[in-house]
């Protein structure tokens, strides 16, 4: 016997069932018994225009037509499509928008249009191809006439190169949002005049159009009762001496039934939108009724979002396997590694491109190498959500094939990527060069300044160039940790071993030469943070260690920001607050005061204390370290800069000690807030956290990144909040979506604690985990064990490590 026929449905490309039904009924109830009777079909035609029929018992006496067929649609149209949290969801609604314009609902300009289209063609058959795109539209028609636009179409479509179906999905509804027609329904009425009009209801209020063209709208604030008396429809308004309106608005509609559906409407839409909670039911009269008893039946918009941020609905059961968590943190984080070339390749070049700054010689070594890894990785992207989605049983679902693994696909690209490598070792020069001309020329430092202070920029320029050489560093180590997951039978093993062993050999070509970009990219952002230290980066200094000490003077104890770097070659340097370091020692009982350190140069000597003991132990290894390797080489001492606050603040804007001039003179150099964006560098949290940061720290949080969607809970608030959160430089960025450029607001990391929540705190939720510094505390909500386990641990592994494990 042959196989069965497949049909598409709706839900096809994201794995819904295949006869999945249509129900009312909450989690946990059960459907009535199924009474007695004849069976009748009803159709039911979904938003793809699939039909799926469905047998319906009935009784004697109550049949109704013999061919029916009921449509799926849309009926609340949010006004932000960025409240649909599930990809389902937007994919429905993607639907009805290709359904509107089909249909002529959904007019607009002809440019609208065809982006509209583009997204949907990008959608269907993914990425631009002229012929295939010619034949596509060719065989689909979305609206009538569309010949005239397929030129244009095509040029849009051209555009979303690399784009998935869900971003297609996204992009769409964000389009069709912005558009008067979006969600409307027109309901054929007439004035008191006579003219003829049209009704609609949306989630503000009540609309009048005259044709296509809105000519009022009546807010549901301005509106105080709603109702119809045969044929007439009637808007109650609240008194208003501004206002030119009557107080009873009334409008004729075609019939009785016309008028009623179109009340029941609107009283829909003013409860969905407007209230808080699902209305209650009107009590039945004991002998008359007045009025209409109908009421909206459901939750309201407010209820839904409140359901999906508790994480109440029910979700698709995806994969639970490790090896799966381990292939979506290779997608997320991609999907942020592509953004962050995009700062290069689009934002920063579009900005280049409008400024005469920048030579062309070093516009062209910047782009040129740039260029090649962003198309590579848009490719990349795609194949691994095209393996999730497999994976997942979201999309194609009936092609058979094992898809449950990812070792292919990374050997596949990690191979591929080897013909890069000629861009990757360029970086360096790209680094280089860039620094020596914003050193020769002043507009040009001026320019890249002000990019820095662009949300989209969201590191410094220079992390954004280094980037690339991050990621293999990534790469290796997921495929560390997935090989190590895999048991040697798995299918999978083979072809992760074969990733691993080939990304493992670029990072070891490459790592030298990073390790110095590092280190020179360091010195570069302390010199930003650093007034007077125009000398700072010089060949043969290397940063070792930065963070905030407090020095013992002739005034007390009093903070400053310390620089601990060495010279590896025979240099001199002249600079404010600089200490030559030759001997070190515990000095606590000498100075009675706790965590102290007596730091001991040629000429001149400090009593520096620390915060806690963890603080001056780590201080103590890195000073003494540097000591030991000066003594075995013969080469000069390990240098040590002191500096004052990083603000300028009066003592009532700041509760550290202020700054003083002392017998170092380090207040000549000091610290300066040059920029609102500047504030946050890891310089400025370091001072106001009150603890340090090491070169071994930043090598260790290059290699592990996070990206991934997570819930937050204030302290003090009670619903959950799901954010985009990229885990990055010892901060966490939040985004509303992936698809955000910049992100909403940060959280500097260095000197939170990390715990689990007790029991009076009144969590009772899976995976959640704790991050607090003084008053300040935030709960997290990982969506899986994995993920929990990954993020909780990232943040104690790379920030702190004296951190309370779980």
């Amino acid at each position: 016997m042959g196989e069965t026929e497949q049909r598409p449905t709706a839900g096809s490309r994201l794995g819904a069932q295949e006869n999945a039904g249509i129900s009312t009924l909450e989690h946990g109830q059960k459907p009535p018994m199924t009474p007695p009777g004849k069976l009748v079909s009803i159709k039911i035609q979904m938003l793809d225009d699939t039909q799926e029929t469905f047998d319906i018992p009935v009784r004697m006496g109550s049949w109704g037509p013999k061919h029916v067929v009921v449509k799926f649609v849309v009926k609340f149209f949010p006004p932000d499509h960025a409240q649909l949290q599930e990809e389902l969801t937007r994919y429905l609604f993607a639907l009805q928008v290709k359904q509107d314009l089909a249909q002529g609902r959904l007019t607009c300009n002809d440019t609208s249009t065809a982006l509209l289209i583009s997204h949907i063609v990008q959608s269907e058959i993914g990425d631009f191809d002229e012929t295939i795109d010619r034949e596509h539209l060719a065989k689909n028609k979305y609206i009538p006439h569309q010949e005239a636009l397929e030129d244009k179409i095509m040029e849009f479509h051209r555009n979303h190169m690399g784009q998935t179906p869900a971003e297609s999905d996204f992009q769409l509804l964000e389009i069709a949002r912005r558009l008067e027609m979006y969600g409307i329904r027109l309901h054929p009425a007439k004035d008191r005049e006579g003219t003829k009009i049209n009704l609609a209801v949306a989630n503000t209020g009540i609309l009048v159009f005259q044709g296509h063209t809105k000519i009022n709208a009546f807010n549901w604030a301005k509106v105080r009762k709603l109702s119809f008396k045969r044929k007439r429809f009637l808007i109650k308004l609240r008194p208003d001496v501004n206002s030119s309106f009557q107080d009873t608005l009334e409008f004729l509609m075609a019939s009785r039934d016309f008028c009623k559906s179109f009340w029941k409407i609107c009283v829909e839409h003013h409860a969905f939108f407007r209230l808080f909670e699902e209305p209650k039911p009107k009590p039945k009269p004991v002998l008359f009724s007045r009025g209409s008893s109908f009421r909206f039946s459901g939750r309201t918009q407010k209820q839904v979002l409140d359901y999906v941020k508790e994480g109440g609905h029910k979700k698709v059961q995806f994969p639970t396997e490790k090896a799966y968590f381990i292939a979506k943190e290779v997608a997320t984080t991609e999907r942020t590694y592509l953004k962050d070339l995009e700062v290069i390749t689009s934002w920063f070049q579009s900005a280049v491109s409008k400024e005469d700054c920048m030579p062309e010689t070093l516009k062209n070594l910047i782009f040129s190498n740039f260029e090649p890894l962003h198309k590579f990785h848009t490719g990349f992207l795609k194949e691994i959500e095209q393996r999730l989605a497999l994976w997942e049983g979201r999309s194609n679902a009936h092609i058979k094939g094992d898809y449950q693994r990812i070792g292919d696909v990374m050997l596949k690209n990690i191979q591929s990527m080897k013909q890069l490598t000629i861009h990757l070792r360029k970086h360096n020069e790209i680094l280089m060069e860039l620094e020596n001309g914003i050193k020769n020329s002043r507009k040009l430092e001026t320019f890249c300044r002000d990019f820095e202070l662009q949300k989209v920029c969201y590191l410094p320029l220079n992390t954004f160039l280094l980037r690339p050489l991050h990621r293999l560093m990534h790469y290796k180590q997921i495929m560390e940790r997935l090989c190590k997951h895999y048991h040697p039978s798995n299918v999978d093993f083979r072809d992760s071993r074969a990733a691993l062993a080939e990304i493992s050999e670029m990072v070891a070509q490459l790592h030298g030469n990073m390790i110095k970009m590092e280190n020179f990219q360091k010195l570069h952002e302390l010199k930003k943070d650093l007034i007077g230290m125009d000398n700072l980066v010089i060949p043969g200094r290397e940063f070792i260690r930065l963070g905030s000490l407090s020095k013992l003077s002739g005034k007390g104890l009093q903070q400053r920001m310390f620089f601990l770097v060495k010279i590896c070659t025979s240099c001199n340097l002249t600079a404010f607050g600089l200490l030559s370091l030759s001997q070190m020692e515990e000095s606590e009982e000498e100075w009675g005061v706790p965590h102290c350190l007596t730091l001991r140069g040629q000429h001149q000597s400090i009593v520096v204390a620390a915060s806690t003991r963890a603080e001056r132990d780590k201080w103590t290894e890195d000073i003494q370290m540097a000591i030991d390797l000066a003594e075995k080489s013969s080469g000069p001492a390990p240098e040590l800069l002191a500096s004052s606050p990083p603000d300028n603040k009066s003592p009532d804007e700041t509760t550290v000690d202020q700054e003083s001039e002392d017998d170092l003179s380090a207040s000549r150099t000091s610290l300066e807030r040059q920029s609102p964006h500047r504030g946050n560098t890891t310089v400025h949290v370091c001072w106001h956290r009150n603890t340090s940061v090491s070169m071994i720290d930043f090598s260790i949080a290059v290699e592990n990144q996070l990206s991934g969607n997570l819930l937050r809970k204030f302290k003090n608030s009670n619903g959950w909040q799901k954010l985009w959160v990229v885990f990055t430089n010892f901060c966490m960025f939040f985004y509303k979506s992936h698809q955000d450029n910049h992100p909403l607001a940060s959280l500097p990391l260095l000197g939170y604690s990390l715990t689990l929540p007790s029991e009076s705190e009144n969590i009772h939720k899976d995976y959640v985990f704790k991050l607090h510094f003084k008053s300040h505390v935030y709960y997290f909500r990982a969506e899986s064990e994995y993920t929990f386990e990954s993020g909780s641990s990232f943040v104690q592994h790379n920030w702190r490590k004296d951190l309370l494990k779980l």
